[in-house]
This record gives C-alpha cells, structure tokens and sequence, in this order.
C-alpha cells in the first residue's frame, strides 16, 4: 500500500496545541464540502464568562466535553477526566453512524494507549466501516499507537500543505468515490 494513500494518517512533529490549531483551521476549511466528524481540542480559556479548562467539541454538532477534571489545588494526580473523553468518543461513533468521509479525531492518548475506552471506540468504528481517519500521537504513545494501527498509516509532519496532500490522494482512491 502506498504511504501517501494509507486511510490513516498521524500527524506528528509539532506540540499538542499546534497541531490542534492545524486541525481546527482544517476542518474549518473543509466542513463545508466534506462530511466530517470527529472532535478537535479546544484550549483553555483564561478569563471572561466561559472561563475554564479545555474541552473536545464534536465537529458534527458543536458539542462540548470536558477533558479536565477539577481535581483542587493540592491534587497532583491525573486530571484528564475520562468520563468527557468517552462521552466524545460516543457522539463521534454516532456521528460515523450517519455517515462520513473523513474522522477527524484529536489525539490517540494515554487511554487509548491503554486500550481503556476514550476515543479508542470511535477509531476502531471508524477503521472497521474503512472511513480514513486523521490524528496526532504523542510520542510516549506512539508503541501503543503502532499495535493499534500499523500497517494501516502513514506519518504526516504538522503542516496543512502534507495533511491536504495526503487527504487528496486519500480521497482519489477509487474505494473512496461516493
């Protein structure tokens, strides 16, 4: 299979927030003419009335989700909240339901590494139904990453010129046309 049509690509070579932006700016783009799902990272707001930690919004819908827990200020434990990452990762699967071309879906984590639930059900639908889907792994869960996917990806630098490349060659596919 050709690197540059493999149907998942994971973005990699950049911090989290950046390529976030990317995905975000990208899905903007293509949104009005693709049928895209998934969930995007939203950051942190700092001040004003929606003051808080950040959150996935599903692309489909808008909808919210929590990615932090409110843990106080002496926790030094873990504040991802994985009730707000599986909550995401089931709108997503309902959305693939209705049909897609494309799932866009923030990152492939620590839970998903884990195989503990988070978004991990949306890319195993996502896979099963053949729909390509777009990511970014971290580089401390990029073994766990391999197990899930390998062969079925290609690694993409955090640049909108290759994602664009590769969602083109993607979508060409004769297995892709509508």
């Amino acid at each position: 299979m050709d690197g540059s049509t493999r149907p998942i690509a994971v973005v990699q070579g950049a911090e989290g927030a950046v390529i976030q932006r990317i995905f975000r700016r990208l899905a903007d783009r293509w949104m009005p003419d693709l049928r895209l799902v998934g969930v995007v990272e939203e950051p942190p707001v700092e001040d004003g009335p929606n003051r808080g930690p950040g959150y996935l919004r599903t692309l489909a819908d808008g909808g919210h989700y929590p990615l932090f827990q409110h843990l106080g200020a002496a926790a030094t434990g873990c504040s991802l909240d994985p009730a707000g990452a599986v909550a995401a990762g089931e709108a997503v699967r309902r959305h693939i339901a209705m049909g897609c071309d494309l799932v866009l879906l923030s990152k492939f984590g620590k839970m998903e590494a884990e195989q503990r639930s988070g978004l991990l059900p949306a890319f195993v639908d996502a896979v099963e139904q053949g729909i390509p889907v777009l990511t970014s792994v971290a580089p401390r869960y990029d073994d766990g990453w391999t197990r899930f996917a390998d062969p079925f990806f290609v690694r993409l630098p955090a640049d909108e010129g290759a994602i664009e490349a590769w969602w083109a060659a993607v979508r060409q596919r004769p297995e892709q046309a509508a």
